[in-house]
Formats: C-alpha cells, structure tokens, sequence
C-alpha cells in the first residue's frame, strides 16, 4: 500500500475531499505567528469525517493536546524535548531530512518515517534518484519521497525501494 502525505497551508475542504484514505494531511503554515487551534480543528474534523489521517507541522504538544494522528517535524526543528512527552500508540511522528547528518537528528527524535528531500526538485537540497538511494539505505528507517513530484515523474518513484511520497502540487 503507497503512503501519500499531503501538505497544506490553508483549509481548502474540495482538496481533502479529492484524496484516498491511503492520503495522509499534514498541514503546516509557517507563515503565522501563532496557530489558530479551532482552525486546525476544523481541519481534524474533516479529515475524520472523510477517514483521512491528519497531522501537524512542527508543534508536537498542540498535536497531541488536540488528539491528532501524528506531528511532523521539519528538519530545521532538531529539539528532542518532545521524547519526555507521553502519547497514545497511534499517535505518530515523522519528519524530514536533506542530509546524513539530519538523518541521525530525526533518528534521535523518535520519527517513524524519515522525509528525504528534495527528490525531484532543483533547489539547494536537491538529491536526484542515485542519491536519493544512497541516503535511504543509510537509515533503517522508511523512506519518504518528497520534493518536486508530479504527475510527469510519479512513475519514476518506482525506482526507488519505498513507494512512499510527499507533496504539494501533486495532490491540488
């Protein structure tokens, strides 16, 4: 079964309502300085009412405080304060990383996936496949995708061990 995670920024209920259970929402706004909880519960309903998992970008206390799926932690957050917290078994984190040594930090924080990135797209963090490679099999860990895939290169994902991937404009 192939994972996806969805990322999203503003509540857009045509967005959630187009994606599969096997689609999981994070949504992560960085942009504003102080999370709107009833917005993100909105979110939460939502995504329950459409059986879509649903986690939050970057604040692992709120995620848990509000009883959602999971936090993503992005890969600039290298904290580990969140490992004294106690959370139910459902309840999941992931994160993501560009680099070995970023590899190691999420490995540290306790994620049960490991985002590698940037797959596709041609920014600083590019990878391309072979690297790509190289830096999934460093880690035990899963894999995810992302960065850059689309509906022109998603058959491309097949050449890497996990199927696994994450995006923006590939779900909208």
């Amino acid at each position: 079964m192939i994972n996806k995670y969805y990322f999203i920024n503003k509540f857009d209920t045509n967005n959630i309502n187009n994606q599969d259970k096997q689609t999981v929402i994070i949504y992560r706004n960085y942009s504003l300085s102080k999370l709107d909880e009833d917005l993100i519960l909105k979110i939460k309903k939502h995504c329950k009412k459409r059986k879509i998992k649903f986690y939050l970008s970057n604040n692992i206390k709120l995620a848990i405080k509000l009883n959602l799926d999971g936090a993503y932690i992005p890969s600039f957050n290298r904290d580990i304060n969140h490992l004294a917290y106690s959370f139910k078994k459902t309840f999941n984190l992931i994160g993501s990383a560009h680099n070995l040594k970023e590899i190691r930090i999420k490995e540290s924080q306790g994620v049960k996936k490991i985002f590698l990135s940037s797959l596709f797209k041609k920014n600083k963090n590019f990878l391309g496949i072979n690297k790509f490679k190289l830096l999934s099999n460093i880690t035990k860990m899963c894999v995810v995708a992302l960065g850059g895939i689309s509906k022109n290169n998603f058959k491309r994902l097949g050449l890497l061990r996990n199927s696994d991937f994450a995006g923006i404009s590939f779900f909208e």
